[in-house]
């Protein structure tokens, strides 16, 4: 892989001081400082996630650093993103967070961009960048960042969070699958947002932080990326699991014979078809659902087989995550299926995959069986 940068662009002594400990690490050393200099690192979302990883890139010497958001600080921001203070409670947070920015590291170059990320704006705005990091909280955002990239051949490091539980996956050109790989697509109001759903405050910096990594991995072309891998984070039980992925020949993006050519705007195309919405289940709500047996709704356990042999509820099926995309035939003609999974990660990752197969109402556990043993049955064991 190409790395930005290779031409020796030199550091000043102020530098040379700043970054002292990077310089010391042999994996990284001056040459990877200068092709952090050189760097140009797009973060799409000045919120939760982006704000702990810009401000490290900032920190690390990114020498120009871009921060798209179209909103304005809220004094409920300031619970986990800590790119702001009281006083920018109404100002613009892509203006706001590159003042902070620059304040932090006067070396490199911020750019602030105050705007709703469209189709129509993705290609210029892009176009100023070698590698992009999307903490963006509305699901459109995150198709039209990922297809984007795709198409103008840019770096990606994705990142999403929900309550308690977050997920991250790196996307290099030609070296594995996109976002799109592992969701196809899905209803734009899929899944309940933060302000809807609630978020542990330091749930997203843990995950932007993690971003931050991969991004100076990337630039700087140490360790492996997270390419072909899938990363969970269960804040709750403190708790990583990873997930082999491989680039699927049919997708629409990235695959051998696209459908999408050109960035398009995904709320039009996921409005037009027709695939509803997630339910969100309470464990105690499934346990109702369940005392009708001619009407219970079939069970599918996304998780990995050690896991179900470990303990699950009875009658759900067994279809590991990895495994659902060519097993999802089996659940042709069943309404309605309950997706289950350990803390319900996994399992709302299923629901979104069978919105795409056009299956009919599917239903997340919420907290999955974590949820089910401390509310329903303690007997029930979760590995």
């Amino acid at each position: 892989m190409s790395q930005p940068g290779h031409a020796r662009i030199g550091l000043t002594s102020q530098e040379l001081a700043r970054y002292q400990r990077h310089l010391l690490l042999p994996e990284l050393g001056l040459p990877g400082q200068e092709r952090l200099k050189a760097a140009r690192v797009l973060v799409v979302g000045a919120g939760g996630l982006g704000s702990p990883a810009a401000l490290y890139l900032a920190a690390a010497g990114c020498g120009t650093l871009g921060l798209l958001d179209e909103d304005r600080v809220e004094l409920s921001n300031l619970q986990r993103q800590i790119l702001f203070e009281v006083g920018d409670v109404g100002a613009h947070k892509a203006q706001a967070g590159a003042r902070r920015l620059q304040r932090l590291n006067d070396a490199i170059a911020v750019q602030s961009h105050p705007l709703r990320l469209e189709a129509g704006n993705v290609r210029e705005v892009f176009a100023g960048y070698d590698l992009v990091l999307d903490g963006s909280d509305r699901l459109a955002t995150r198709y039209l960042v990922n297809d984007a990239c795709v198409l103008l051949g840019k770096m990606l490091v994705t990142a999403a969070i929900h309550r308690f539980e977050g997920q991250l996956l790196s996307y290099v050109p030609g070296r594995g699958p996109c976002y799109r790989c592992l969701f196809p697509a899905a209803h734009t109001a899929a899944l309940p947002s933060c302000a809807q759903a609630g978020v542990l405050g330091v749930l997203p910096g843990v995950l932007g932080a993690l971003q931050a990594t991969e991004a100076l991995k990337l630039i700087t072309g140490i360790g492996a990326p997270l390419t072909g891998r899938l990363m969970t984070y269960d804040a709750l039980e403190l708790r990583f699991e990873e997930f082999r992925l491989a680039r699927r020949g049919d997708c629409a993006v990235c695959g051998t014979h696209p459908t999408i050519t050109v960035p398009e705007d995904p709320t039009a195309m996921n409005e037009a078809d027709g695939t509803g919405t997630i339910r969100r289940l309470s464990a105690p709500e499934l346990k109702e659902l369940l005392r009708a047996p001619p009407a219970a709704p079939p069970l599918i356990d996304v998780r990995q087989p050690y896991e179900f042999a470990a303990g699950h509820l009875a009658g759900s099926v067994n279809i590991p995550l990895d495994q659902l995309p060519q097993r999802i035939g089996e659940l042709r003609g069943h309404d309605a299926p309950v997706f289950i999974c350990r803390s319900g990660a996994r399992s709302r990752a299923a629901c979104e995959f069978a919105l795409r197969a056009q299956l009919a109402s599917p239903a997340n556990l919420e907290g999955g069986l974590l949820a089910w043993a401390r509310e329903v049955d303690p007997a029930v064991q979760v590995l």
